[in-house]
């Protein structure tokens, strides 16, 4: 009976996680890119490019999180 009331709890829980994962992951990667607009117009190029290409692998990251994982556990594809 427990097993019955706690396992799809459980399962939307992991969903929700992944979700605030990819979000996160997102809005990080988002703060990021904005900060190298910000230090490429102020003339430090080495750190605006690094933070552009950092915030780009977040932002990809976290497509790819929710993509692949978070939309599937909503879905009810994976085992």
């Amino acid at each position: 009976m427990r097993e019955l009331i706690f396992g799809p709890l459980i399962e939307a829980l992991g969903a929700v996680f992944y979700v605030v994962v990819a979000g996160a992951l997102t809005v990080v990667g988002a703060f990021a890119e904005q900060a190298s607009v910000h230090d490429l117009t102020a003339g430090q190029t080495t750190l605006g490019v690094w933070e552009a290409v950092f915030g780009a692998v977040l932002i990809y990251a976290g497509l790819n999180v929710a993509c692949y994982i978070a939309l599937p556990r909503f879905r009810g594809e994976t085992a």
